[in-house]
Parts: structure tokens; sequence; C-alpha cells
């Protein structure tokens, strides 16, 4: 072979080799191509699964929520604390259109906690709540609206500007960049056929994808289902207004004729007198002849109450021995006249065994003693306190100068503890709460409010409405137990604050979902002392109140804490705090356990009897928990 042909050969060979090694780069760069296409749909997959996720948490958390026979309030903030919270969203609310005498507007139903609805209150100034939200026509959300289907827009400003009509656009554009929201999706609700609400929520993505529509039109579904449960328990639990024991109404439906009754009052520049009495000697009535003859005596006053009230009152019983009759139209002549008239006739029926029984009793009117509803029913029992201090079975008349409030205290306290700043609370959110606290506008509903706000900070389960609650709780409690004033208010200033310890704890510690090791129990038991201790004792006001909290975790067995004491050498309004507290968190839902429904809780308070609390409180106790 010559050497053209070897040359020839030897080119053929590498030729052969390129050829093979190119064809080999090809199948490993289509290999690697593959592994990389292979990979992004794992990713793709991945998110989505993790998505799909987040969704079924969110659906399960509203099952749980319609299986709880919680409030309607109840399920629509949990509905869009969910939506924030696992599908990051950044803002969530329902709104449900309403008309009045000035024309259509919009209510606030529910809003999510979030860093953007921090920002505008420090600017408002005020609670969504309390603003009244305007209603602008807009033909296309009136259609999706009227064809109960999502409507998407980028126009966020737009939406923003019907929520917050208060605040400066240019400021609103600046916390919508700031908070990066792109666009806002509306699903229409429905109740029984009929648009109900709508919900709202923000989001920082453009456009939802087909998979994200196709979700929250199945999610409204199930929203729409939790809030006709709700109803039907709302419903079920609005219809038992009647006291089983006297056949009068019981304290709900007071409380809701006499909310019917200042609107009227206002509207119609009229008074209304209310007039509370309590049963004197209840406790020895039971005691000496048994719980059968208190309840005769009982009867005994509502028949009177039902013989001397007009078609036009209301007469309830407010609990255990109290009553309250509504009298709409009546001054404080009108109604010392019809308060000593039921007095009477009270001490005048005979009644076997018993003999002749009386009445404390308290007028107070509104317009004339107060034009706020809660004062009004503190003067009324203050007023009635009175009578039992100046020898029961007498009719006293408010005072409004004798308001030495309980709930002043209370404020005080907070505004001292806020001031202090010895606890882990974010600035704005102590800010809203001194705005909150300020006494020259201030409804003493915002006191349990404030309450309220401080407890989910420690607590996110934590009923809201529940420090109220307990207040009345507390109230009957020591009526039952013949408590003077000064015990009884502080009770209820112990009941506000007793807590507060838990606010200085580790939060992995209070909100771990598994058991607690021994080290972490002694930490939880140093609460009581914390707030003695700490966050208490620089305050003159509550110096009175502190000692009822250092004890409220002592057992009657000896068993609690911080000081093993045992039997009545734990003040009696610890032993009353420490049965309330129980109760009020076995019916909260915790992260380790779901929430005690009511006849679960009092059967674990009666398991308690004799070693975790007092027996005639644990009894007293369940009777008025079993009345409500």
């Amino acid at each position: 072979m010559g050497f053209w042909d070897k040359l020839n050969n030897f080119k053929d060979k590498i030729n052969e080799v390129e050829h093979n090694i190119y064809t080999s780069r090809k199948d490993l760069m289509e290999v690697y191509e593959k592994n990389l296409q292979l990979e992004a749909e794992i990713k793709e997959r991945t998110e989505e699964l993790e998505v799909a996720n987040q969704r079924l948490v969110t659906v399960q958390h509203i099952w749980e929520m319609m299986n709880s026979s919680q409030p309607l309030a109840n399920v629509l903030d949990s509905i869009v604390n969910s939506l924030q919270g696992e599908l990051g969203y950044l803002f969530s609310c329902i709104v449900q259109k309403k008309v009045d005498n000035n024309g259509q507007y919009l209510e606030l139903l529910a809003e999510s906690k979030c860093d953007f609805l921090e920002r505008v209150y420090e600017v408002l100034g005020k609670a969504l709540y309390e603003t009244r939200l305007r209603w602008r026509e807009d033909a296309d959300v009136d259609y999706h609206i009227e064809n109960n289907k999502i409507y998407q827009s980028r126009d966020v400003l737009f939406s923003l500007d019907y929520i917050f009509p208060d605040l400066p656009k240019g400021m609103m554009q600046d916390l919508i960049k700031k908070t990066g929201m792109a666009s806002y999706i509306l699903i229409p609700l429905k109740s029984n056929g009929n648009h109900f609400a709508s919900l709202i929520v923000y989001s920082s993505r453009p456009d939802a994808q087909a998979a994200e529509r196709n979700f929250l039109k199945l999610f409204s579904k199930q929203i729409e289902l939790a809030i006709t449960v709700a109803n039907l328990f709302q419903t079920v639990k609005d219809q038992a207004v009647t006291d089983g024991l006297t056949g009068l109404h019981n304290r709900r439906y007071f409380e809701e004729e006499a909310q019917k009754e200042v609107l009227r009052a206002q509207r119609q520049n009229q008074k209304f007198t209310v007039i509370g009495l309590d049963l004197d000697h209840l406790k020895q009535i039971n005691d000496n002849y048994g719980h059968s003859c208190g309840d005769i005596a009982i009867k005994t006053v509502a028949d009177v109450l039902k013989r001397n009230a007009r078609s036009i009152d209301t007469a309830a019983r407010m609990g255990g021995e109290e009553f309250n009759i509504l009298l709409p139209g009546v001054d404080h002549v009108g109604g010392l006249v019809a308060a000593e008239r039921i007095r009477k006739a009270i001490e005048d029926v005979e009644i076997d065994v018993l003999g002749h029984v009386t009445a404390s009793v308290g007028v107070a009117t509104f317009g004339e003693h107060s034009d706020n509803l809660n004062e009004l029913l503190e003067l009324t029992d203050q007023a009635m306190y009175s009578s039992k201090k100046n020898g029961r079975n007498r009719v006293t008349l408010a005072n409004p100068e004798d308001l030495e409030s309980w709930q002043d205290i209370a404020i005080d306290s907070f505004i001292e503890i806020l001031k202090n700043k010895k606890m882990p609370i974010d600035k704005s959110v102590s800010e809203r709460m001194n705005k909150m606290l300020g006494k020259l506008t201030l409804d003493h509903d915002a006191l349990y409010t404030v309450s309220d706000m401080l407890s989910e900070l420690y607590n996110p389960n934590h009923k809201v409405g529940s420090s109220k609650q307990k207040i009345v709780v507390a109230n009957l409690l020591a009526k039952r137990f013949e408590l003077s004033k000064e015990d009884t208010d502080k009770l209820k200033v112990a009941i506000l604050l007793y807590d507060i310890g838990n606010m200085m704890l580790p939060k992995e510690i209070l909100q771990k979902r598994t058991p607690l090791t021994d080290e972490e129990k002694e930490l939880i038991k140093t609460h009581p002392v914390i707030a003695a201790k700490e966050i208490l004792s620089p305050i003159a006001i509550v110096q009175d109140v502190i000692p009822i909290i250092e004890h409220h975790h002592e057992n009657w067995d000896g068993s609690g804490y911080p000081a093993n004491a045992s039997g009545q050498s734990i003040p009696l309004c610890s032993q009353m705090v420490l049965i309330i507290d129980a109760y009020f968190a076995l019916v909260e839902s915790r992260p380790y356990r779901k929430a005690k429904t009511k006849e679960e809780a009092l059967q674990i308070i009666k398991d308690g009897i004799n070693t975790k609390w007092n027996a005639k409180i644990a009894q007293e106790f369940i009777s008025i928990i079993s009345q409500d």
C-alpha cells in the first residue's frame, strides 16, 4: 500500500472516530437535556403538590370549623386567615352589601391579620370595622356577583378605595407597591341560594392560573356550606332565648332587646329604665333547705315579674338569683314606682316551708344616669349592691357619682403595663391598644377588646369575646357567694389580668403541639409569679389584686402551684379564677387538641371536684354555665 493510500486510510479512521465521538456527544446531550427536562417537570409537579397540599389543609380547616359549632363570625375569620397563611395571599376579607337610610354601603364581616392592615390602621387611627365602607356601582363586578362568577382585576387601587375611603390615594399606592399587590380576586358567596357576601383576596400574582381559579370556585362552595351550617347553629342558638326554670327570657335575649332599645331611644329621643333585682339570701336557702327550695324561691320571683310586667316590658333571668326588667319609655320616677311595686309583691308572697322571701332592687335610667348601655347596667348592678349593703329588701336609685369603676382600674393597669414596655409587644399593636384605652372616647367594650388582643398575642386560638364572657360568669359566681362589691371588683380585675404572665414565656412552648417536657412544665408554672412580681407589682392600684393572681393555679388538694396551697388557705377569688380559667381554656382549641364542647368541659369540671376545686364553687359554677 502506497503512502497516499495509507494517508487516506488514516484519514478515514479519524473521520470514523470523529463521527463516533459526535454521535456519542449527541446522545449524551440528548440524555442531559432529557434529565434537565425531567428535573424541571419534577420540580413543577412538586410545587403543584405543595400547593395542592396547602389547599387541602385550608379546606380541612373549613371542615373543622363546620364541625365545631362556632359562631358565624369565627367561621369567617378562620376562612380569611387560612387563605392568608396557607395560600400566600397578601390580604383577605369578606364584605357584605347592606342598605340603610343613608343608602347602600359595605359592611366588613371578616379581615385577615397582616402587616398591610397594620400599616393601614396606623394611618387611619381606627379599626376597619369602625368604618362605613363605601359602595360604588361597577357593572363588571355587579355582573359577576349576579351570575355567581369569579372576578379578577389588576386594578388593586380601585378595589381598595372601596374598603379604605379615608386613606389618601398616594399613600395607598405606596402601600400597594411595598406589599407587592398585583391583582385581586372577588369570589361571590351564596347562602340558601341567595348572594350572601363576597370574599376578596389580594395576590402578588398578576393573573390567576386555571388551577387556582378552579380551586377558588371549589373553595367558595365549601365556604358557602360552612356559612349555611354556621347560620343553622346560630338559628338554633338564637331560638334558645327562654330560661328553662322560670319561663322568663334569658340573659342573651335581654341583652339583644336592650341593644334594640338603645337604638330606639336614640332615634326617638326617649328614655328607658332598667330594674335589676337579686333574691336575698338564696345561698342560705340552698344550704338550709336544699336547692329544690331555692328553685321554688326563684320561680316565685319570676311569677311576680310576669304578673307585674307590661306587654312591652322585657323581664329576664340573668342567671342564678338575678333578674332584670327593661321598661321602654319610662323615666326614673316611673322606674322607682314599678320597682317598689315589684319589691312589695315579692315580699307579700308566702311560700311553703320558706315563708316569705325578699329581693334587693336597683334602678337606672338611660338618658338620665348614662347614655352607654354597659355603664347603665353597671349602675343598675351597683344600685342593687347598695340595697343589699344597706339592709336588703329595698329599692335604690343609681348614682353615677358612685361609679368607681373596676373597669377604670383595669384600664389604668393596661395603660401602665403598656407604658412600662416590659412585655414583647409590637409597637404598632401597643399604639392601637393605647388608642382604644383613651378615656375620653372610651366605650368599656374596648377594655374587653384589649384583653382579647393581649391574649391572642400568646394564644392565637383565643376566642374573641371570651374576656367579656368570663366577667359575666365571675360576676354571677361572686353573687352566689355574696362577695362584697370590693371583692367582686377585685375578682373582675383579676379575670382580665391573671394570665398576663404568659406574655413573658416563649411562644414555642405555649404553642407547642407535642407534650411538654418536665423542664417546660416548670417554666409554664412560673407565669402567675411573673404576672404578680414582674408585671403588676409596680402598679399601685392593683396591689390588692396581685395575691388573687399569684395563687390562681393552686388546687384544692394542694397539688397546684406555685405554693402548693390547699383548701381554705387559697384565696376564695383565686379559687374562682382557677375554675373560670379552666372552663374557658377547655372550650377553646389548643395547638395540641380540639376545643371541648360545653358538656365535655363541664364533665371535666365535675371530675375535678374536691381535687382541683372546692366542691361548692364547682357546683355553683356548673349551675351558672348550665343555665347559659
